[in-house]
């Protein structure tokens, strides 16, 4: 795996067993700040959007992340285009073959396997194509729908790290999950 293999082409749009995994769009402005609006949402992402232009700069750093080779962020729709959710590959590290992953999902998706599909399409592309060796997510030990998202795709459980999250309600205990390509 080498630095530039994200950079050298545009950000692709990912199959994820009946949704898309696509780079966010202008028309995805309100849908992106609603949804930073949904209480659920607000208990685990304390780094939230307070207008459309926000999200737009959001857009624009999210661009610059591909373009920097440090992420990439999706949004999760039906083949439609209707956003259901968010996924992100985040602190890329092509030296240690390593990168984070965080995801949500809209209200109305719970309960379907979205998260699901899209770690495990967003998992597949960063292994098997990309070439990353580990691939690594926390959540609030409190988050049990996060948990069985992680558990379901694949992400073994690591252990706990004490008081490593900050909430609205204060600092959060959080599971490290993992996984690790096949060598």
């Amino acid at each position: 795996m080498l630095a530039g293999s994200l950079a050298g082409s545009p950000q692709p749009v990912l199959p994820a067993q009946g949704l898309l995994l696509r780079p966010w769009g202008p028309a995805d402005v309100p849908v992106f700040l609603s949804a930073y609006q949904d209480e659920a949402i607000r208990r685990w992402h304390t780094r939230r959007p307070s207008s459309e232009a926000r999200v737009r700069q959001w857009f624009d750093g999210y661009r610059q992340d591909w373009e920097q080779e440090k992420g990439g962020h999706w949004a999760v729709a039906r083949d439609s285009g209707g956003v259901l959710g968010r996924i992100a590959l985040r602190s890329v590290d092509f030296d240690a073959g390593a990168a984070g992953v965080g995801y949500w999902v809209l209200p109305e998706a719970r309960g379907a396997g979205v998260a699901t599909r899209a770690l495990l399409a967003l998992t597949a592309w960063a292994l098997d194509e990309i070439g990353f060796h580990r691939l690594h997510l926390d959540h609030s030990t409190r988050n049990q729908a996060s948990c069985k998202v992680a558990t379901k795709s694949g992400y073994r459980l690591e252990g706990t790290k004490r008081s490593a999250g900050v909430h609205d309600d204060g600092w959060h205990d959080m599971h490290l999950h993992a996984c690790v390509r096949d060598v």
